[in-house]
């Protein structure tokens, strides 16, 4: 069953046979290639609602085993961009970049980046989307700050745009809304892992933020959803050559996510590293990853041209207080009370507090960073539906530091002693010590451009 409508091109107008969805099933299980009109039409079907799920599943799955070309991902990257509000920043003179993370167990990085490159000169629109974090999202940690919101009207979001530089947006049904519902099946059919349809998710949601360029982070390892180092290479180099043919500037590094980023796992705890990180303090490997992407950045941007000149941007708004500043714009923005970020020690400490001791002397050898995650989600969750803000574990040891038997891992913050014996499970499971030092593996894999 096929009917018809007209498609106008540069050419002029021609009439285009709408297929049957049957026929595009099998059309890519053949391993053929879809035509514009073709991926027009199945975001339009997807749009209205008239491609039943049953056939998107089996679509979904035929793409996921015979892929899609970087022109169809392209194709399909900017017809689900256009099926809901692209925000127009056309009024901000300054160069727009986006930023985009594959997720990992304490990574700051997504709170640290906006208002540093606000500070640099950089616009950095962030719609925060479920693809970007790892059981604690970023929009969880910035509303463990008292009033803070991420629920903006798109005109607010714009308009904090305009006068701060940057804006933490929670993810919006009137944006890209067939990325939303072809992630939420793909999340019930097994296909997420596809690189064609993340290379299209991420660049259809931030080209819609109205970004003009975008660095990304792709982690790979036991703290994030991309297990395999080859897989991420796959997707860093998938993203940046369809942004390219999308006319968008694109760099992407692949970096190691085998254990936590920074000292701390939890809401109030890494909000209060995230304030340290924007003094040009913290962890060195928070440090280190803040400063490469940050440099990507401002490259990207156009602020600075050598590779020294960007480290010299960065490092002087980190160490001059203007990203701290920054940062505050942007809390009491959306409504946030900024005397938490002046004084960290105001957020509620958690009842408890207990070490994880090494059950033997040594080095550690291995960390599993998801474990430890799903630890602090459980002494996290609650009835409410939003984690624990107190809760979360700190001062982790990491890979190559030796211990002595007795000596603390790390220290757990938690309030319900009813839940502390399931997430010890998870804590201690995490860690491997070893008699010999280990090589910690480098934080930068690969760098992509």
């Amino acid at each position: 069953m096929s009917s018809d409508f007209t498609s106008t091109s540069g050419s002029g107008t021609r009439k285009f046979i709408k297929p049957s969805f049957a026929y595009l099933i099998e059309k890519k299980r053949d391993k053929g290639e879809f035509s514009e009109d073709e991926i027009r039409f199945i975001v339009d079907s997807i749009l209205d609602e008239e491609l039943p799920d049953f056939q998107l599943s089996a679509l979904a799955m035929a793409i996921y085993f015979n892929q899609l070309s970087a022109q169809e991902t392209a194709t399909l990257a900017e017809e689900m961009m256009l099926s809901g509000e692209v925000v127009d920043l056309g009024r901000i003179s300054r160069p727009k970049i986006a930023k985009y993370s594959t997720g990992g167990v304490g990574d700051k990085t997504s709170l640290v980046l906006p208002p540093l490159a606000a500070a640099c000169g950089v616009c950095m629109p962030c719609i925060n989307g479920v693809d970007e974090d790892f059981v604690i999202s970023a929009i969880d940690k910035l509303e463990a700050i008292p009033g803070f919101r991420a629920d903006l009207p798109l005109k607010q979001f714009v308009e904090q745009l305009v006068k701060v530089g940057c804006a933490m947006y929670a993810p919006s049904a009137s944006v890209a809304p067939v990325d939303t519902a072809l992630y939420k099946l793909r999340e019930q059919t097994g296909t997420v892992p596809s690189l064609h349809l993340i290379t299209a998710s991420v660049l259809s949601r931030k080209l819609a933020e109205g970004a003009e360029g975008l660095a990304v982070d792709v982690k790979w390892g036991n703290g994030s959803y991309i297990k395999d180092l080859e897989q991420a290479k796959q997707l860093a180099r998938s993203i940046t050559r369809v942004a390219r043919g999308m006319k968008r500037r694109c760099v992407a590094l692949v970096t190691d996510m085998n254990q936590p980023l920074g000292d701390t796992v939890g809401t109030a705890l890494e909000i209060a590293e995230t304030i340290k990180l924007l003094k040009g303090e913290g962890p060195e490997d928070l440090k280190e990853l803040v400063l490469k992407m940050g440099m990507e950045i401002v490259r990207l941007a156009g602020v600075a041209g050598s590779t020294l000149s960007a480290k010299q941007t960065v490092e002087k708004h980190l160490s001059d207080g203007s990203a701290l500043e920054k940062f505050k714009e942007m809390i009491a923005a959306q409504g946030g009370n900024t005397a938490f970020i002046d004084d960290p020690s105001k957020f509620t400490p958690a009842k408890y507090i207990r070490k994880l001791p090494a059950p033997k002397r040594g080095y550690v050898h291995t960390i599993n960073a998801g474990m430890i995650a799903r630890g602090v989600q459980v002494l996290a969750s609650n009835k409410k539906g939003k984690p624990d803000p107190s809760v979360g574990v700190s001062e982790i040891k990491k890979v190559g530091t030796q211990v002595k038997q007795g000596e603390p891992l790390m220290m757990i913050h938690y309030n319900d002693e009813s839940k502390l014996e399931a997430a010890l499970e998870y804590l201690r499971s995490a860690y491997r010590l070893a008699p010999k030092r280990p090589t910690p593996p480098p934080l930068v894999v690969e760098r992509v451009a």
